[in-house]
């Protein structure tokens, strides 16, 4: 059986203050949050720095997008409990403590306890471009591992969703995605 796997955005600060944004799957087990990032990680280096991360919940898939082709600046707000930012973006966001690691030479396990927890927009739901930007976003992620023609047909089929039901934002991460194909593809080839 899989594991019931969550898209969210997870922001961290390192030691210094500096803000990182990630996309990340997350897993909710007996109340906490749990995260496997990949080593070496960015987000895994301040959370294990700082003892804290902030869960994002949103709709504005240009994050994830944004995130998996080199835009990693979007717009924060200072977390309230914990020390860290959210994202503007964000309907929904949790503040999380560290409270547990496993340690993996591949993929640590970390579990974050929510210690804060606020609503900013309600979630009208979502429309299939959205989900057509985040299967977008993955593949993109697996660019290297991933070969041309699986990922042809998938954006290909993700094209219809986009084209029936995509607004503006849907379409600019749509843009993003491709052109880091294409340039994928370039730099192969060079």
């Amino acid at each position: 059986m899989n594991d019931l796997i969550y898209e969210a955005v997870v922001t961290t600060v390192s030691p210094t203050g500096t803000p990182h944004v990630a996309p990340m799957g997350v897993r909710y087990v007996q109340g906490d949050v749990v995260l496997m990032p990949f080593k070496p990680s960015t987000t895994l280096d301040n959370i294990v720095a700082t003892g804290h991360a902030v869960l994002n919940l949103l709709t504005d898939v240009r994050v994830l997008a944004g995130c998996v082709t080199g835009r990693k600046q979007w717009p924060v707000l200072p977390a309230e409990q914990v020390p860290g930012v959210r994202l503007r973006s964000a309907l929904r966001h949790v503040e999380l403590q560290l409270v547990g690691q496993q340690p993996d030479a591949e993929r640590p396990v970390l579990r974050l306890r929510p210690v804060h927890d606020a609503t900013h927009a309600p979630f009208i739901g979502m429309n299939r471009a959205q989900a057509a930007v985040l299967e977008g976003a993955v593949l993109v992620s697996r660019l290297r591992f991933l070969p041309s023609d699986k990922i042809d047909s998938e954006m290909q089929y993700l094209q219809i969703a986009i084209d029936k039901t995509a607004g503006p934002d849907e379409r600019e991460a749509w843009g993003w995605l491709q052109q880091a194909i294409a340039q994928h593809r370039q730099g192969r080839a060079a």
